[in-house]
Formats: C-alpha cells, sequence, structure tokens
C-alpha cells in the first residue's frame, strides 16, 4: 500500500492554536486571564440596585454589582458603568441607549428608547420571560384624540373670529373642517370648508408636541350666514375623532347721523 500523506496532519497543528485563541480558551470555564481566579468569598455584599438599575456580574463574570439604566452617571463613587446596551456620551457621562428611536412595545405603548422598554419589562408589575417585547422600530398607532376641541364664540357682523383644533394621532391625521346644517327634509348635512366661501380659510401645522397636528378656521369678515355648528373631524388608518363649535353672531346695527335731522338707525 502507498504510505498515507502527512500533509493533512501537519495542517491540523497549524490550525490548533488559531482555533484555541478563536474560541476563548483560556483556561477553565474560558474566563479572560487577567481576571485570575474568582473568589466570591471576596466580593463586596451585594447591594440591592434601586429601580431603573440593574444587578449582573462584573467584568470578569464573578462579583454583582449594579448597572447604569439611561441618564444615570457612568463611573461615580460605586464606580458604575453603563448596563447592557447602554453606552457612555463623550462629554456627559451618561449612560445612553446604543441604539436611538422611539419603540412601539407589545403592550401597545410607546418608549423612547429600546433600553427603556427593557427596563420597564424587568421591573414593571408581572413581569415574566416575555411578557413585554418591541413589535416595531418608531411609535405605537393609535386613532386621533381630539386634545383640545374647538370653543364656542360669540361675536358681531363684521367681526374676525377663529376656531381651534388640536388632535394627537399616529400615524398623523388628516383633519378637516366641516360646518353643520340642516337639510329642508330635516336631516344633518355636512359642508366641507371653506369650499366657495371667500371669506373662511383653514389652516393646519404641526405641534405643538410629538405626534400633535393643530387646526383653525378663520372667518373674515363675519356674515350672519356664517352662524352655526362647526366640525373638526380626523381620521387616520387606524380610526378618526371629531369634535364641534358654535359661533353665534349678533347683526351689527349701524347709528347713521344726518344733520341737522334726527339720527336714522339701519
Amino acid at each position: 500500500t502507498m504510505p498515507r500523506s502527512p500533509v493533512p496532519f501537519l495542517l491540523l497543528l497549524l490550525l490548533l492554536p488559531p482555533l484555541a485563541v478563536g474560541l476563548g480558551l483560556h483556561g477553565a470555564g474560558g474566563r479572560r486571564p487577567e481576571c485570575g481566579p474568582c473568589g466570591p468569598e471576596r466580593c463586596p455584599a451585594p447591594a440591592r440596585c434601586p429601580a431603573p438599575w440593574m444587578s449582573a456580574l462584573d467584568e470578569c463574570s464573578c462579583c454583582a454589582r449594579c448597572l447604569g439604566a439611561e441618564g444615570a452617571s457612568c463611573g461615580g463613587r460605586a464606580g458604575a458603568r453603563c448596563g447592557s446596551g447602554l453606552v457612555v456620551r463623550e462629554g456627559t457621562g451618561l449612560c445612553v441607549c446604543a441604539q436611538r428611536g422611539v419603540v412601539c412595545g407589545s403592550d401597545g405603548r410607546s418608549y423612547p428608547s429600546v433600553c427603556a422598554l427593557r427596563v420597564r419589562a424587568r421591573h414593571g408589575p408581572h413581569a415574566h420571560l416575555g411578557h413585554l417585547h418591541k413589535v416595531r422600530d418608531g411609535p405605537c398607532e393609535f386613532a386621533p384624540v381630539v386634545i383640545i376641541p374647538p370653543q364656542s364664540v360669540h361675536n358681531v357682523t363684521g367681526a374676525q373670529v377663529y376656531l381651534s383644533c388640536e388632535v394627537r394621532a399616529v400615524p398623523a391625521p388628516v383633519i378637516t373642517w366641516r360646518k353643520v346644517t340642516q337639510s329642508p327634509e330635516g336631516t344633518q348635512v355636512l359642508e366641507e370648508l371653506p369650499g366657495d366661501h371667500v371669506n373662511i380659510a383653514v389652516q393646519v401645522r404641526g405641534g405643538p408636541s410629538d405626534h400633535e397636528t393643530t387646526t383653525w378656521i378663520i372667518i373674515n369678515p363675519l356674515r350672519k350666514e356664517d352662524e352655526g355648528v362647526y366640525q373638526c373631524h380626523s381620521a387616520n388608518t387606524v380610526g378618526e375623532a371629531q369634535s364641534h363649535g358654535t359661533v353665534t353672531i349678533t347683526e351689527l346695527t349701524h347709528v347713521v347721523s344726518l344733520s341737522p335731522g334726527p339720527a336714522l338707525v339701519a
């Protein structure tokens, strides 16, 4: 028979050292060589970590210590370090989430970061594995909610009046103004504004807070036929909401004085 080639055996010998390093084979238990043997009896008494701080093993996987949550200072008297998923923000020394951005939790609530969600999952009521998790990036979707409804106004003809409405929703809603009238048959009719009314304007802008939209309807000059009920209607892919305000008008009486005779009322 032909002698077996020694090449495969030599290749195996050459590969063993890098494999050992790559697998972290630094002795029993795979511990870091600079840590030395773990002596739990030499560890300081484990402190009770106040929420939202958390308890975890140190860098040598030996002694328990408290880890800083978002907004906590890294270092200090206790030598605190940031918890899992957190990094130190340069210039401030504060722990911040490595993954920035709002997230939606499985409880239907929006969290400023995935780290905040994890803290809630760990310290929230009835906490258990997997009870709270990230559903998606970005805030949770919800139907429009009217934060500030239109306030009814009373003025005279010729004046300028406005009604405003603030709505909170995700995704951003489509907001329309409608005037509520009655048909000759007595049924309710919704007239979308401004329509053909040259004295009516509608404005919309984002804010004042996140996920809020503010809208106004301005009537100038005010006419007697503008009296009535005005509806602020908002809708998105999740749902809709509406609120009403009333405009009441008093016709202005003009006094015309014709000298030298008596005054005439128009």
